[in-house]
């Protein structure tokens, strides 16, 4: 029996089991929690009527108790490169000034989307433009998992073609750890064979080093793991990273090593945004190829990209040269990130979205109980 007042169930954004246990309330059975997943995610469908396995019934009674509400689209741009960005308004009346922004990155052989995982950053990393607005809240898995659903159905993606979103990264707005539980529940929807059905090798979580959640990760998911370093020492990661104050690298690196030999994972990947005078010199390379020799690690270099009131400028690509090539020299793979999307404030570290009524601020300034998980 189900509160006719009750608001409708948005369907979006729970797993399997989530959604079995939905259907059983209604009288169901399993199996048409199964199909829902497949006309959701594989189909892109967010009208019951037009799911006509559903016996009709059924699609009539889930009309009147349930929905799939995705985001709402405020803004899209297109980039020169081919990259689109869309500005999205999260539902619900509480949450209508908040926004955030998602990507996605075509290349020839791959569509990579960045999607957000909070609306703002606590973390406050000094060259990245979503941590200077500060943090509001976390997003649910709908409003993650919506993102991706979203970027589909405005791509125009057949559902019986090839796809068009074929890589996900968690690098939009946020720090994914430290909204666990949502973003494990989208996860399990990326890689679900009735949802999205991505690789794990295909779907990819930043973090800047939460390491409770890194080892709590490797007991829950397999998928790619990217930390955000940026520095070869504490004393600088310090100044980069606030979070380093409290996770230093040598502990951020032993759960890294710890993640990998869980998972049984290739390699990590760490991220490194090379800021002109203050992380880029050769003795920095040979030290973070210090930390990194020997083990199961790439680097990837990311040329800063600037947002307005930084006083962070780009490294020369002589000297990003440089510094790749000192890493190579000393074994360790290195790549560097090819800048896209800046027409458009859509690089790496350019996403803004709209932060307002922050209920918590910085890192390091006052505590972040709102935004970091105990």
């Amino acid at each position: 029996m189900t509160d006719a007042a009750a608001p409708p169930c948005n369907l979006l954004g729970l797993t399997r089991p989530e959604l079995e246990a939905y259907v059983a309330t209604l009288g169901a059975r399993p199996y048409r929690a199964r199909q829902l997943l497949k006309w959701i995610y594989r189909r892109g469908a967010d009208q019951f009527a037009d799911m006509t396995d559903l016996a009709k019934d059924f699609r009539a009674e889930l009309a009147g108790v349930a929905e799939v509400r995705v985001p709402e689209i405020i803004r899209a741009s297109a980039s020169a490169d081919g990259t689109r960005k869309w500005l999205l308004r999260m539902p619900g009346a509480a949450t209508a000034e908040q926004a955030v922004e998602t990507i996605w990155i075509p290349e020839p052989d791959r569509g990579t989307l960045c999607i957000s995982s909070q609306i703002g950053c606590a973390l406050d990393c000094s060259f990245c433009a979503t941590g200077r607005q500060g943090f509001n809240r976390n997003l649910t898995a709908a409003e993650i998992i919506g993102q991706v659903w979203l970027a589909n159905r405005e791509l125009g993606r057949d559902p019986d073609g090839p796809r068009l979103i074929t890589n996900v990264v968690l690098m939009g707005m946020g720090e994914p750890l430290a909204n666990y539980r949502n973003v494990l529940a989208a996860i399990r929807l990326l890689l679900d064979d009735l949802g999205y059905d991505l690789s794990r090798r295909r779907v990819t979580l930043s973090t800047s080093g939460l390491v409770p959640q890194i080892y709590r990760l490797a007991e829950d998911c397999n998928v790619a793991l990217a930390v955000s370093l940026h520095a070869p020492n504490d004393a600088l990661r310090d100044e980069l990273v606030p979070v380093n104050r409290r996770h230093p690298i040598a502990e951020l690196l032993a759960a890294c090593w710890h993640y990998l030999e869980r998972q049984n994972g290739r390699s990590v990947t760490f991220e490194y945004t090379l800021l002109e005078g203050i992380n880029d010199q050769p003795r920095q390379a040979r030290e973070l190829a210090g930390l990194l020799r020997g083990h199961q690690a790439k680097v990837n270099l990311i040329p800063f990209n600037p947002f307005p009131g930084t006083s962070y400028r780009r490294s020369p690509p002589e000297v990003v040269a440089q510094f790749r090539d000192e890493l190579v020299r000393a074994g360790v793979t290195t790549t560097v990130r090819r800048t896209r999307g800046d027409d458009i404030d859509a690089a790496c570290g350019q996403l803004r979205g709209r932060v307002l009524d922050r209920t918590v601020v910085r890192l390091g300034a006052r505590p972040v109980r709102a935004a970091l998980p105990a």
